[in-house]
Order: structure tokens, then sequence, then C-alpha cells
């Protein structure tokens, strides 16, 4: 079950605790993906907090927002370019995007397999998308107090094991969240150090959410193409006579 676009905006843009989990989930994002200048950009679920770094250079940056959820004005003071669309029907040309975003759309989905497919679907040649969930193993899917403790939580296995099953590659995982979900200032202000930390002792069975970027898998063609056709080239000179031949 989605959560309430007003309970999400209110945690990332008028908590302290959101805005400490937005800058740690969106460095990530940034360290994967530095750029996107000239690409097409999406984000499903409530992942407009994470679109933010490529406002200024992307061709089109749209948020995705589903109608169990509900959607907002975004961003803020600009142009607006968020929707609000069929979980699994989006309004989205096939193969158009370059980079996706899911976040709080995997786990929160009522038919998630249907939503993956429709992930596949709007990725075009090459491009990249990035699933942000609630790590079973870590703090911040055990409390309610976060829109972490909603929804599925998943193990790095259970995840790319999901993702393959829809001809998703994962390519690369990481993890953040690695503060526990307190809104006392000691861990507020700590959490930047928390994260470097993290990072470097587990790559993702203590952070509060896994992210797992993928490619989509591109099969190639079955049956018989232009190397076997070349292997039987047609005869179609076959039985005449060459030049200056004697007749039989």
């Amino acid at each position: 079950m989605h959560l309430d676009v007003l309970d999400l905006r209110n945690f990332y843009y008028r908590t302290n605790l959101g805005r400490v989990a937005q800058r740690a989930i969106r460095d990530q994002v940034v360290e994967l993906w530095p750029e996107a200048a000239g690409q097409n950009v999406a984000g499903f679920g409530f992942a407009a907090p994470l679109l933010r770094p490529y406002l200024k250079d992307a061709r089109r940056v749209i948020a995705i927002m589903p109608g169990q959820q509900g959607v907002m004005p975004w961003p803020a003071g600009m142009p607006n370019v968020s929707v609000l669309s069929e979980e699994v029907n989006w309004p989205i040309p096939t193969g158009m995007i370059d980079k996706l975003v899911v976040l709080h759309g995997l786990e929160t989905s009522e038919n998630p397999s249907a939503l993956l497919d429709e992930c596949a679907r709007v990725l075009g040649p090459g491009g990249r998308a990035l699933f942000v969930v609630p790590n079973r193993s870590g703090l911040w899917s055990r409390s309610d107090r976060t829109p972490f403790g909603f929804g599925r939580p998943y193990s790095l296995g259970q995840l790319e094991a999901q993702l393959k099953r829809h001809g998703f590659q994962p390519e690369a995982h990481r993890a953040a969240l690695f503060a526990p979900p307190s809104r006392k200032r000691f861990w507020l202000k700590t959490s930047p150090i928390m994260e470097r930390f993290g990072r470097r002792v587990s790559a993702y069975y203590a952070g509060g959410v896994l992210m797992v970027e993928v490619t989509k898998r591109v099969y190639r063609p079955a049956g018989p193409g232009l190397p076997e056709a070349v292997k039987r080239p047609l005869r179609v000179l076959e039985g005449i006579q060459q030049p200056g031949a004697e007749p039989a």
C-alpha cells in the first residue's frame, strides 16, 4: 500500500530526520550518476527529492507519482514536472528514459511484477535504473516513524533476484542511512560521519536502505541471421555456360 503524498512531503521537507535521509540517499545517487546532460530522467513513487540535481542539465525530468499515493506540484518555484499516473501504465513512450529512479515505489506496490515490467518498458537502450528499497536487516525498516517502515523490506539477494526475473542486470549496489532513525539532535548532527564510516565498513548489511543499479538486458534475435545466409549464397547462375567454353 502506497503512502500518502502529504506524509512523504512532510517527512522529507519539514522534518530534520527527513532532510538528513534525503541528503544521504541523494549523495549516493549523484555519486553513481554525476550528470545526465541531454538525457531523459524519470522517477517513480516519491523520487522527487533525488531528481533535483538533474533539473539543470537533463533534457527532460519527470516525477511520476502513483494514483494511490497522490501527487504534489514539484519543484517549488519552477515549472511543474510531476505527473499523476496509474501505477503500471505510465504516460511515457516505450524506450524514452535514459535514467530511472524508483523510491517508495517497489516495496509499497500492489503489483510489483507489473511495475517492474513497466520500468523495463520505458527504459531505453543503454539506459539505467536505480531501485531504492528498505533494507530488511536495517534499523529503518523496523520503525514506522519513517516511510521506510512501510511495505516489504528486501535483502540484497531478494531484490537482485526479483530484478533479474524481469530482464534487468544488476551492475552495482550500495547502501545509505547508517545512522539510526532517531530525531535526537546527537544522531542528526553525527549522521554525515556515520554515513562515511558505514560505507567503509559494510557495503549493505548495516544501511537503512539498499540501492541497486541495473541495466536492461538486450537479447540477440533468435534464428538465422546474415552470417548464416552468406555461408550459403544463392547459385542463381548455376548451369549457365562460361564464355569461351565448348558446348557439351
